[in-house]
């Protein structure tokens, strides 16, 4: 397969259409389809702009795996909206999008649009894995700074960061995140690791804020060299945060799984390739009356045409 490999971060990017779009876009019978036709809309407009090769929507099978909330029972345990002992916990989504997301998925799939979703995994895992796996060049869009951690320079991976809809993307490459973070793509996660993030319910290091822990990793490397500097009484560190990260030390030493994405999902077995005709035309045709998918859907199956 050649071209250029787009990820989209599907749920990230639905969430924002359903905040950009008005939900008086509606379908026949009165039933908000705002996030379906601000996706639609996103998508033709991503393909347009970028032109690539390969496209995949990637999904959150699993928004809050339960390995990750047996290392550190606090991840995303604010957004739960109900727990299941035998199934994955429900995520607080606003009442009128839920329903969307069925006809999302429909759409992407009668379009022909690679999805994948793998059980036990959230969305960025599966992007962390075909990243990983990509031979060419790689365009990750998504509005969680988490993928940053991806970017490389090296290999041509980079993150398209929707900053007003996805008319307006920072394209985030090595340069950007050491202009903004003081880190490259693998300092990132170290960065974060430290940091904290509370929307997703990440402690960090107590004292240890973005400047701080920038300052650490260009001292120390990374997260090892920082730790070991903890341990030598000759290394740079003040009382206080030699102090706060020996305290760390059970979070720092199961954060690490947490925080990185995944690189080895099982991943399904896909045509990446970009459709230029709808693999189920009479279900595509059937899904665009039902829910008045209109201008957004023709607009886009006729960039794909192109």
């Amino acid at each position: 397969m050649t071209g250029r490999l787009m990820l989209l971060d599907t749920a990230s990017l639905y969430f924002r259409a359903y905040f950009g779009v008005p939900d008086s876009v509606k379908a026949p019978d009165g039933t908000p389809v705002n996030a379906v036709r601000g996706l639609l809309d996103f998508i033709d407009r991503l393909v347009k702009d970028h032109r690539p090769g390969q496209l995949v929507a990637c999904m959150d099978a699993d928004w809050r795996p339960q390995w990750r909330v047996d290392l550190i029972p606090t991840y995303k345990a604010h957004r739960v909206a109900e727990e299941h002992a035998d199934a994955p916990d429900e995520e607080e989504v606003p009442d009128t999008l839920s329903p969307q997301v069925p006809v999302i998925e429909a759409v992407l799939d009668a379009v022909g649009i690679a999805r994948v979703g793998v059980a036990g995994y959230e969305a960025d895992d599966v992007i962390g894995t075909f990243t990983g796996r990509a031979a060419g060049p790689v365009d990750i869009v998504t509005g969680d700074r988490d993928l940053y951690q991806l970017v490389d320079d090296g290999r041509e991976i980079r993150v398209l960061y929707p900053v007003k809809g996805v008319g307006t993307l920072q394209l985030t490459d090595e340069a950007a995140l050491r202009e903004k973070y003081g880190v490259d793509g693998r300092g990132y996660a170290d960065l974060a690791l430290l940091r904290g993030d509370p929307s997703d319910g990440l402690p960090g290091v107590p004292g240890i804020g973005e400047k701080t822990a920038a300052k650490l990793l260009a001292e120390f490397g990374d997260l090892a060299g920082i730790m070991a500097a903890v341990d030598d009484p000759r290394a740079r560190l003040t009382p206080s945060q030699r102090k706060r990260l020996t305290e760390a030390r059970p979070y720092v030493a199961v954060a690490p799984k947490v925080v990185r994405v995944a690189d080895d999902v099982p991943l399904p077995d896909v045509d990446t390739a970009l459709p230029r005709t709808p693999r189920d035309p009479a279900g595509l045709e059937a899904l665009a009356a039902r829910w008045g998918l209109g201008g957004s859907l023709q607009r886009l199956l006729t960039t794909l045409a192109e």
